[in-house]
């Protein structure tokens, strides 16, 4: 098992990330010849795993996107117009990032859908038990990989779930095998999570929770625990949340990374977390070395590459995000730091340097702004079961207190702890889930799945900040605008015989 593992890996590493335009690798001769050795499935799982590093999710616009489109940052008057689309909520079918997005988890759906069609004759050929224990878990980390791709399509695609309109809401076309290429029409949105689930019980019976290791780059047991944890929120279904949170959270793989005690004499655990990717609080990152890797996140806050003088970010903090911030919270100088930049207005603000990228790749290669993406974290977990005991039947704020104050005594210094009531809990954990999770993507969806809860419904509104943008400064956006859900592409709706369904976005 270790041996195969290794072998993937070196595998792994030394492959660059598949074009969102590629066809899946199985085209290039005929299916029924494709994919039936050990070594075949194990290249394919690997070709996978580097579709995961695509810059169109989770090392660019998959976490960058969600959160720029709403309160959490302000373009710089000079910006490039990166992203400025997302800024000023002008997304429309054709923008290409909607387009990429899309194209890139479906383009994973797809090679999912090959390994699975597929690995039934190369078990039925194995005799290996050492190979056919392998088989299994690449099996299980297949599904669990199709069933992250179909979650995101849902988070950013379709309407926030709802238990008693799930059924009437257009949720994904449900695509789970490559030997039908008959048009599929959009699934309703119950049926699309039950997809997720169905994926997800099926990869946690056939992952060894022994594989289970903090800062995994492969996928794991864990893994398909937050996810299930995850998307069990956003179905509102209270108690399996708690249930796959609590898992996490009891685990003796996972501990919250501190930012209150020290690695080096310089250096928290939680800072060497962002500073070189390993920390014990992640469940499962984007594996990058620096002859592979993705997108680079700290680009468009940052922009040292630009001159290696000055910085020239797009977008910097807002400054109520700022505030959230108490002078004991270290989390702040973790994820903030005032530098220069080289703007003519000069201005002076904290930019984020949470993705100021992985010190190795810069001391080796003088990669800046690239670090692994995370997208599970433990963090993550303390803030699911908090919301989700509050919002069961019976609420527990005594309980869901308890673990706020928990996450908050791993990056606070002293003192800070917040005592979570019926009048006040949804603002509290949405600042928390701001101030943990600031820029990894969440921001979009929390909107609209709070919906009329949070804020009455008001949605946000942009005040205007020093060296601001003018354009997108003061819009004002409702919590029910029909961009919250992202247009489904054009192209996908135009194409011939296509039954694709449009959103009202569109």
């Amino acid at each position: 098992m270790l041996k195969s593992i290794k072998i993937l890996f070196v595998a792994l590493t030394a492959l660059c990330a598949v074009s969102c335009l590629d066809k899946v690798p199985q085209s290039a001769i005929p299916q029924q010849q494709a994919m039936q050795t050990f070594d075949d499935a194990e290249q394919t799982v690997t070709g996978i795993y580097s579709l995961l590093k695509s810059s169109a999710l989770y090392s660019g616009y998959l976490t960058i996107l969600p959160d720029l489109q709403t309160d959490l940052v302000y373009a710089v008057d000079g910006y490039s117009n990166t992203y400025g689309n997302f800024w000023l909520w002008t997304v429309r079918s054709t923008t290409s990032e909607i387009e990429s997005v899309y194209a890139s988890l479906y383009q994973i759906i797809a090679s999912c859908n090959f390994y699975l069609d597929y690995v039934p004759r190369v078990v039925a050929a194995t005799t290996d038990e050492n190979k056919l224990t392998d088989l299994n878990t690449y099996t299980g980390e297949v599904y669990a990989i199709r069933a992250l791709a179909y979650s995101e399509l849902l988070k950013c695609y379709c309407k926030a779930y709802k238990p008693e309109t799930a059924q009437t809401e257009l949720g994904v076309v449900l695509r789970t095998t490559t030997l039908d290429k008959q048009p599929l029409p959009r699934a309703s949105l119950y049926d699309s999570y039950q997809q997720v689930i169905k994926d997800l019980e099926r990869a946690e019976e056939l992952l060894d929770e022994d594989n289970d290791a903090h800062s995994s780059a492969f996928v794991t047991r864990a893994m398909a625990l937050a996810l299930h944890a995850r998307v069990a929120l956003y179905m509102e279904d209270w108690q399996s949340a708690i249930e796959y949170s609590t898992e996490l959270i009891e685990s003796r793989n996972f501990a919250l990374s501190s930012a209150v005690s020290y690695y080096t004499s310089n250096m928290t655990y939680f800072d060497y977390m962002w500073n070189y990717d390993v920390g014990t609080e992640i469940i499962w990152r984007i594996g990058f070395t620096t002859t592979s890797y993705g997108g680079a996140l700290g680009q468009s806050f940052l922009g040292f590459n630009v001159d290696y003088t000055y910085y020239y970010p797009d977008y910097v903090p807002a400054q109520w995000v700022l505030g959230l911030y108490s002078d004991r919270d270290m989390r702040y100088s973790s994820y903030f730091y005032t530098l220069p930049t080289g703007y003519n207005h000069g201005l002076q603000w904290p930019l984020l340097v949470k993705y100021f990228g992985n010190q190795d790749f810069i001391n080796n290669a003088l990669i800046y702004h690239t670090v692994m993406p995370k997208p599970f974290r433990l963090a993550e977990q303390y803030l699911i079961r908090a919301e989700a005991l509050c919002r069961q039947q019976t609420p527990n704020f005594s309980a869901a207190s308890k673990d706020i104050n928990t996450l908050r005594a791993s990056r606070i210094v002293s003192g800070g702890g917040i005592n979570l009531t019926a009048d006040n809990y949804i603002e509290q954990i949405a600042a928390e889930r701001v101030r943990e999770l600031y820029m990894e993507g969440f921001r979009l969806h929390d909107f609209k799945r709070w919906g009329e809860i949070y804020r009455d419904g008001e949605g946000f509104t942009r005040t205007p900040q020093s060296n601001s943008l003018v354009e997108g400064s003061s819009l004002s956006v409702k919590a029910d605008d029909p961009l919250f859900v992202w247009p489904i592409p054009i192209h996908e709706i135009e194409a011939p015989g296509s039954l694709v369904q449009p959103n009202e976005s569109n």
